[in-house]
């Protein structure tokens, strides 16, 4: 039986309904209420178990009320599930909000493991995974995401994104932009009907997705850490970028051909880094962060 007062961090499917552990369905039976994501799909995969427990909606959009709500019971006795749409809650998903607060409020957090995205796709991937970096989903503005993969440039481990179907293709162009050429992998609906991998460089991947043109599902992407050579072609890009917008006597039109034919870049690529590159010069703070 779960015990009194303990809010319980369940993990449940990413796609097919019997990748749940026996732990999680007894939780599941057992507790007071289960705080769920979106309550019709986890009313779905209760009902497919056989489990009628009390449902409240806990997502982006209420959890600031719902998490004192949700205190108040946990302090009262009460035991709680806390489930997201799938896998495993507070790893992009809601739940981080919730948890901190119980932890600082003295109330037992019990994790109740299974099923997890960005897992699941690395150990199908064949890339390297004794050390990774995970970085959820990239940031929505170009300037931002263009600064996050610059600060990647030398990182050794190997990345993974979690992206929207409709953001994909442009993202892969521009990790291949900034990046360069590597070994990545898409991973589309994982343990669903329709799972598939996709696998090989960066520029295969581009066309394959341009090819497909509607990509639908869920999309993890894993890209391979860099070495030696792949660290120093992408500084060499950077400091060739710096170095024209220094002199200031080419346009950023004229300067993006440059780069882009010197080193295997689409004009489009280049032309973003030059904007994200002159943005981060200019800015005296980042109002992206102030405006989000």
């Amino acid at each position: 039986m779960p015990a009194p007062g303990t809010l319980y961090v369940v993990a449940t499917p990413i796609g097919n309904m019997d990748d749940i552990t026996l732990r999680a369905l007894k939780i599941l039976q057992a507790v007071d209420r289960i705080a769920a994501e979106d309550t019709r799909r986890t009313g779905r995969l209760l009902t497919h178990h056989g489990i009628q427990t009390r449902l409240v909606s806990y997502h982006e959009h209420n959890e600031r009320q719902r998490t004192g709500e949700l205190l108040a019971g946990l302090a009262r006795g009460e035991s709680i599930a806390l489930v997201s749409d799938a896998g495993t809650p507070a790893i992009s998903d809601p739940g981080y909000v919730l948890v901190h607060e119980a932890v600082q409020a003295g109330i037992l957090v019990s994790p109740v493991p299974g099923p997890s995205a960005v897992i699941s796709a690395l150990s199908a991937a064949g890339l390297p995974t004794d050390a990774f970096l995970f970085l959820g989903f990239p940031p929505r503005k170009s300037g931002r995401r263009q600064r996050e993969l610059t600060s990647l440039a030398a990182e050794s481990r190997t990345l993974i994104w979690y992206e929207s179907p409709r953001r994909i293709a442009r993202f892969v162009e521009e990790v291949h932009g900034v990046l360069g050429e590597r070994y990545a992998v898409i991973g589309r609906e994982i343990t669903k009907r329709y799972e598939e991998f996709l696998r090989g460089p960066l520029s295969e991947l581009m066309q394959e997705l341009r090819r497909r043109g509607d990509i639908k599902g869920e999309i993890t992407l894993l890209v391979s850490g860099c070495d030696g050579a792949d660290a120093k072609s992408t500084s060499a890009i950077h400091d060739a970028i710096g170095r024209g917008l220094q002199d200031g006597r080419k346009g950023h039109s004229v300067l993006a051909r440059e780069i882009a034919a010197a080193y295997g870049l689409s004009r489009r690529e280049a032309y973003e880094m030059i904007l994200a590159r002159r943005e981060e010069s200019d800015r005296p703070v980042d109002d992206e962060e102030q405006n989000p």
